[in-house]
């Protein structure tokens, strides 16, 4: 099992990136895909997750109406679009899967992870 993140860079406040997470070593479209995200000192935090069961998604507060997850199963791919950013969103940003159908919100349940993309929000 094997996750690669990409996509990250620097942006200005307001900008906008996205993220792709490629999958390999097994079928994503059976299992669910998370974000994660780590800023300096702090803990990671869940920020979206996309299940397998009628690809329900799942937002963090801080980013919910900016941020969007999909996946591309034909590609093993899935994505995360980042809108309106603020200095806030900057972290480094992780792809995870515990390859099980439905989401969790919670580091700690994912056992795969990718290696990270960083995000950088400043002007």
């Amino acid at each position: 099992v094997q996750l690669q993140a990409s996509g990250g860079g620097w942006v200005q406040p307001g900008g906008s990136l996205r993220l792709s997470c490629a999958a390999s070593g097994f079928t994503l479209a059976h299992y669910a895909i998370g974000w994660f995200r780590q800023a300096p000192g702090e803990e990671r935090e869940g920020v979206s997750c996309i299940s397998s069961v009628d690809d329900t998604t799942y937002y963090a507060g801080s980013v919910e109406g900016r941020f969007t997850i999909s996946r591309d199963n034909a590609r093993n791919m899935v994505y995360l679009q980042l809108s309106n950013l603020n200095p806030e969103d900057t972290a480094v940003y992780y792809c995870a899967t515990d390859l099980i159908r439905t989401c969790s919100i919670y580091a700690t349940n994912y056992d795969y992870w990718g290696q990270g993309t960083l995000v950088t929000v400043s002007s």
